[in-house]
């Protein structure tokens, strides 16, 4: 049984930033590419960032989130990050991350990724 787990969300205005946190059980460097999604209520769950397995540097982003969203890793805190800035009323949703053992090339689909955490709630005041 994996364990992992957001933390950081909160409400924010536009503009703000904000890092979200996904706490894992185990290692997850050299086992799984780390990802993150968002969902609103109603929609379908949207990726939103990956960092690749084996990496600190290969990542991926949503084209609606580039240069404003950053992810990284901190190996021995088994913790991968989500700095968010310049917070708008569309990033308002609740936040997952997740792990993903398969090849790298389904880092944008949700159900490659088996273990996810319960999500944290980002509400932007409008």
């Amino acid at each position: 049984q994996k364990h992992l787990g957001e933390t950081g969300g909160g409400l924010v205005q536009p503009g703000d930033s904000l890092r979200l946190s996904c706490k894992t059980s185990e290692r997850t460097y050299d086992r799984y590419t780390v990802g993150w999604f968002r969902q609103v209520p109603g929609k379908e769950r949207e990726f939103v960032a990956a960092v690749k397995r084996d990496s600190n540097s290969i990542t991926y982003y949503a084209d609606s989130v580039k240069g404003r969203f950053t992810i990284s890793r901190d190996n021995a805190a088994n913790t991968v990050y989500l700095q968010i800035n310049n917070l708008n009323p569309e990033d308002a949703a609740v936040y997952y991350c997740a792990l993903n053992s398969g090849p790298v090339s389904t880092y944008r689909n949700d159900l490659h990724y088996r273990h996810w955490g319960p999500g944290t709630q980002v509400p932007v005041s409008s």
